[in-house]
C-alpha cells in the first residue's frame, strides 16, 4: 500500500511536469503572472486597510469658505464636514471597498466595517438635516437639495453596478454642495440652517441609541447575559425567589474585528461632526451651559481613535492578561453616550 501511494504522487508530479513542459513558456508565464498578482493584492490589501487620518474641522471650514469666497455662516461647518466625511468614504486609500467584487477588496472585511460605521452616522445626520435642522417648524417645506441628498446616502452600500454605490453617493455629495452654495449666499440665501436646541436634541436622541447598541455589542465580545431573558425569568409574585439568569450572548470570534472597526468608523465620523456642531451651535450650547458636555464627547471620541499597535484585534477576558480592544472601545463610547445624555438634559431645559 505505501508503494502505491508513493507511485500515485510520483505520477501526479510527472503530470504537472508534462503540463508545464508541454505548455512551455505560456504555462510558466501564467504561473508567474498569477504569483505576482497574488503578491500585489496582498500588499494593496494591507495599504487599503489603513484608516483615514482625522482632520481639523475649523481649518477645513476656513479653507472651503475662502475657496468659495463666502462667509462661514451657521451650518457651513456642519455641511462642509458632511461632505468631507462622504468624500473620504469614496476617495481614501483603495476608494470605496464595501462593494468590491475583485481582490484585494473582496478579501477585506475590516475596512468595509469601518466604512459602514461612518456611513451610518452620515445617514443619520443627513436625515436630521432634512427632517429638523433645515426647517423652522413642522409645517415648513423640506429643502430641495436635502430631499435628494438624504435618500442617496441610504442607497444600498454593496451595489457594484447599475447603478454603483459610488455614483449614488456622488449625487448626494453634489446635492450637499448645492445646499452649501445656497446657504452661504451673501445676497439672498435660499437655504436655512436652524441651530436650535430642539433640532440638536432630536438628532442626539437617535445617536444615543446608536452608541448604546454599539457599546452593548462590543461588550458581548466576552459574553453577557441577555437582559430580556433575565427579566422574563423574574417571578413577580415571589420577590425572594432565586432568579434564573438568562442565556449568555457572545459575539462570534469571527465577527469581533468587524464590530470593532464599525465602532471605529462611527467614532471617526462623530468626532468631526461634533467638532462642527461645536462651531455651528456655539450660541445655543453656551446659553444652555452644554459646551462642557460637547468637549467631553470630543475627548472620548478622540480616545476611541487612538493608534492601533496590535496587528490583530485582541479579545482577552475582562480582567485577564491580554488586552481586550472591544472593551476598551466600549468604555470610550459609553462615556461619550453618558455625556450625550447629560447634554440632552441641558438642552431640554428652558
Amino acid at each position: 500500500m505505501p508503494g502505491r501511494i508513493r507511485q500515485y504522487f510520483r505520477d501526479r508530479k510527472d503530470d504537472v511536469q508534462d503540463y508545464t513542459d508541454g505548455s512551455g513558456v505560456i504555462g510558466k508565464f501564467i504561473l508567474i503572472v498569477l504569483g505576482v498578482y497574488l503578491l500585489v493584492t496582498v500588499i494593496l490589501g494591507m495599504f487599503w486597510s489603513s484608516e483615514p487620518d482625522t482632520f481639523s474641522v475649523r481649518e477645513h471650514t476656513r479653507a472651503v469658505a475662502s475657496e468659495m469666497d463666502r462667509e462661514p455662516v451657521a451650518g457651513f461647518a456642519t455641511t462642509v464636514t458632511m461632505i468631507r466625511v462622504a468624500e473620504t468614504l469614496l476617495d481614501k486609500s483603495g476608494g470605496y471597498i464595501s462593494n468590491d467584487i475583485f481582490p484585494p477588496g473582496l478579501w477585506l472585511d475590516n475596512m468595509p466595517s469601518w466604512e459602514y460605521g461612518a456611513l451610518v452616522q452620515l445617514r443619520d445626520l443627513s436625515r436630521a438635516m432634512r427632517k429638523d435642522i433645515s426647517r423652522s417648524q413642522s409645517q415648513s417645506a423640506e429643502d430641495p437639495d436635502l430631499i435628494v441628498a438624504e435618500p442617496q446616502f441610504h442607497f444600498d452600500s454593496g451595489s457594484w453596478a447599475i447603478p454603483s454605490t459610488e455614483a449614488e453617493y456622488r449625487r448626494g455629495i453634489e446635492a450637499l454642495y448645492r445646499y452649501l452654495d445656497r446657504l452661504s449666499r451673501r445676497d439672498q440665501p435660499s437655504a436655512q440652517f436652524f441651530a436650535r436646541a430642539d433640532n440638536l436634541n432630536n438628532w442626539l436622541a437617535d445617536l444615543e441609541t446608536r452608541l448604546g447598541s454599539l457599546s452593548r455589542t462590543l461588550g458581548e465580545s466576552v459574553g453577557k447575559t441577555s437582559v430580556s431573558e433575565a427579566v422574563a425569568t423574574i417571578n413577580p409574585d415571589d420577590p425572594l425567589a432565586e432568579e434564573a439568569t438568562g442565556e449568555e450572548v457572545k459575539t462570534p470570534w469571527t465577527k469581533i474585528d468587524d464590530v470593532f472597526y464599525e465602532a471605529r468608523g462611527s467614532s471617526w465620523a462623530l468626532l468631526h461632526i461634533f467638532q462642527a456642531i461645536e462651531v455651528d451651535f456655539r450660541k445655543v450650547l453656551n446659553d444652555k451651559n452644554a459646551m462642557a458636555s460637547v468637549k467631553q464627547i470630543i475627548i472620548e471620541l478622540e480616545g476611541a481613535q487612538g493608534a492601533m499597535w496590535s496587528p490583530v484585534i485582541l479579545n482577552g477576558s475582562g480582567f485577564g492578561v491580554l488586552a481586550n480592544h472591544s472593551l476598551t472601545m466600549a468604555a470610550y463610547l459609553s462615556r461619550a453616550s453618558a455625556a450625550i445624555s447629560d447634554m440632552r438634559d441641558l438642552l431640554s431645559r428652558g
